[in-house]
């Protein structure tokens, strides 16, 4: 009988496979919802300067490329950051971790409540970045201990979320904030909450039970570091979410600045018109979790339910944004901008599962860490690209078009090179078939038998 009569013939050649369903623990919902309000908070600090970004300008007399520097320092020490805490996390519990992460936040903001210099202010951001830096990394590793792999699309998707909510609830409070009062109390606004979270993490936060750090380092097989690092999944994960963090970054410093100083809204208007791309990019976020997790239980591979899913929306956004430029009008600007960059989205949703599919427990937070220290280095780029561009073109909104389609050929390049490198269904079988002979070979040494 021909092979290709038989069902698990036909689900291979769909591109699909099968899978043994394994329990969520009791707790791991709850868990989900006080990360995703971890990372609420994460976005709104990050927010805040681009949101303030002309009062900030006009106080303290910057220039476009002071402040895109500004923008930049953010990310000064955000990888190191990540790394370093990302290698913690395999030995260290991820409770205590978040815990002293988001205490940092906090105290960061509270110097901007007096009258600060410029040099302050990008202190008090570059503290503040070092103590982001980690923050998605370590919430999705302590989230993969509270679902199996076919479960952590949607957490994931959530967890994201955190970072449109954080925009979408805390613009129009901190911008009334920056109308009617000063930018200065928005920052310290933002210190309060932070230590709303601590508290609140302290009295609910717990370890996930499906994994346990200190007996997975002991007892799991390793794959070497160079090995994980150089793995084409793992160089098409940081390449493709590197173009989609250079929009989102442009989007945390300088969408605002541009809806008020580029096309003419006033402040009050800017801040309701900066929640678009974040509502947008939020829908996109939680339908790819949902479609990616319907097609990995209906037996689509990885590849497909993940790489694909993810890469493709980045190359359509990136040419949907090219397109920003020879067009009239601002609201059909402004859509192009929202819909170009919010696309972006999907890649952040299935990168770290791909991740983890193929990265021993013991060795994925370092992993996702470096991962995320990598793509956040457009972080530093984009923000004071832009800021030069501006500074340099012969009228601001011609700047601001320029450094958008920069934007997009970043974004679609970053795509295309995830769609071929994305491949994490195959990626574990062969890293292991380098670990196995090791393997053997040792106990050869060590046993007669």
């Amino acid at each position: 009988m021909s092979a290709q009569g038989t069902p698990k013939a036909d689900g291979m050649a769909a591109g699909r496979t099968t899978r043994t369903p394994v329990e969520t623990p009791k707790g791991a919902w709850t868990i989900t919802f006080l990360l995703f309000l971890f990372m609420l908070v994460n976005f709104a600090d990050k927010i805040v300067v681009g949101l303030a970004g002309v009062p900030i300008m006009t106080d303290l007399k910057l220039q476009p490329d002071q402040f895109g520097l500004l923008g930049s320092s953010f990310f000064f020490l955000f990888s190191i950051s990540a790394i370093v805490v990302g290698f913690i996390v395999n030995k260290v519990s991820t409770r205590w971790v978040l815990l002293t992460l988001a205490v940092i936040w906090a105290l960061a903001q509270f110097p901007m409540v007096g009258t600060v210099s410029f040099t302050t202010l990008l202190i008090c951001r570059i503290v503040l970045g070092a103590g982001e830096g980690p923050a998605f990394s370590v919430a999705a590793h302590a989230i993969y201990k509270w679902f199996p792999d076919e479960k952590r699309t949607l957490p994931t998707a959530i967890l994201s979320q955190g970072s449109a909510f954080g925009v979408v609830l805390a613009v129009p409070a901190l911008n009334w904030i920056i109308v009617n009062h000063s930018w200065h109390y928005a920052f310290g606004a933002l210190g309060v909450v932070g230590l709303i979270w601590v508290a609140a993490w302290l009295a609910l936060g717990k370890e996930g039970p499906l994994e346990d750090t200190q007996t997975l380092a002991a007892t799991e097989t390793k794959i070497p570091y160079v090995q994980l690092l150089t793995s084409r999944t793992f160089l098409g994960c940081v390449i493709a979410t590197f173009g989609a963090y250079w929009a989102l970054s442009l989007g945390l410093t300088w969408f605002t600045p541009f809806i008020v100083k580029g096309l003419g809204f006033s402040q009050s208007e800017a801040g309701f018109i900066s929640i678009l791309p974040w509502v947008f990019g939020a829908t996109i976020v939680i339908l790819t979790g949902w479609i990616s997790q319907v097609m990995m239980a209906r037996g689509y591979t990885t590849r497909i339910a993940r790489g694909v899913l993810g890469s493709v929306p980045l190359i359509i956004g990136g040419l949907i944004l090219a397109s920003m430029p020879h067009v009239q009008g601002t609201g059909l600007q402004i859509a192009l901008l929202v819909v170009g960059s919010g696309l972006c989205g999907a890649i952040y949703v299935v990168c770290p599962p791909m991740l983890g599919e193929f990265t021993p427990a013991s060795q994925r937070g370092a992993i996702i860490a470096i991962y995320g220290a990598l793509y956040t280095l457009s972080g530093i780029i984009a923000p004071s690209v832009m800021g030069t561009v501006i500074q340099r073109a012969g009228s601001m909104l011609d700047g601001y078009m320029t450094g958008f389609t920069i934007n997009a050929v970043v974004m679609v390049g970053s795509g295309v090179i995830g769609l071929l490198l994305l491949w994490p269904n195959t990626e574990k079988a062969r890293l292991l078939r380098g670990v196995a002979p090791q393997a053997n070979t040792l106990k050869g040494a060590v046993s007669p038998t």
